[in-house]
């Protein structure tokens, strides 16, 4: 395990070495939930648009997909394993790059923006994949996310790897959960 977390500190310094100043910008704007939210009103629009009236059903999911993935990591992992956020780290001061003072959290094992974005980014390619052939791009989204994480060094690559599995776990729970919400319920809605 020790060779593991050393190997995860080399990596984020090497990660983390990658910025320059019109970067930092950029990177400490996208890694805010605010900034996607015309993202999230687009997905919204292709639920309704493709789903009607059954997309209260996919939203109940997507819901609970984002539910589960931040109390797995945020509210359970991060206090139960305490470890540090490399910008807490006493050990790392002076050895990562950080935007405006920007730290984060006191603990970040494992990652809820990456348990989050990747939660959401399989509940979106199952629930549209059959509708647009294009929507596997939200990966990218969910990518680019997560990587702004470790250039603002407030995340190990360990801490983004593990939250991405949780998310994509949560993510297929929210989806067969809205799935079976559709088939369960969708006959009682009434035409309208």
């Amino acid at each position: 395990m020790d060779q593991f977390l050393e190997w995860d500190k080399e990596l984020l310094l090497f990660l983390n070495s990658f910025h320059t100043p019109w970067l930092d910008s950029v990177m400490i704007l996208i890694t805010k939930t605010i900034f996607w939210l015309p993202l999230y009103a687009v997905l919204v629009y292709l639920m309704f648009r493709n789903f009607k009236r059954e997309a209260w059903f996919i939203l109940i999911g997507a819901a609970l997909t984002i539910l589960l993935a931040d109390q797995i990591t945020s509210t359970l992992m991060k206090p139960y394993f305490a470890r540090l956020r490399p910008s807490q780290d006493p050990a790392l001061v002076g050895l990562l790059h950080h935007v405006n003072g920007y730290r984060g959290g006191l603990y970040g094992f494992s990652s809820g923006h990456a348990a989050n974005t990747f939660g959401v980014a399989l509940f979106v390619w199952l629930t549209l994949r059959s509708n647009y052939s294009w929507i596997g791009l939200i990966f990218l989204w969910a990518a680019l996310m997560t990587y702004t994480r470790i250039y603002l060094g407030v995340h190990y690559p360990g801490d983004i790897a593990v939250g991405g599995l949780i998310g994509i776990f949560c993510g297929w729970i929210g989806f067969r959960i809205a799935r079976y919400l559709r088939n369960r319920y969708s006959k009682n809605l009434k035409p309208g």
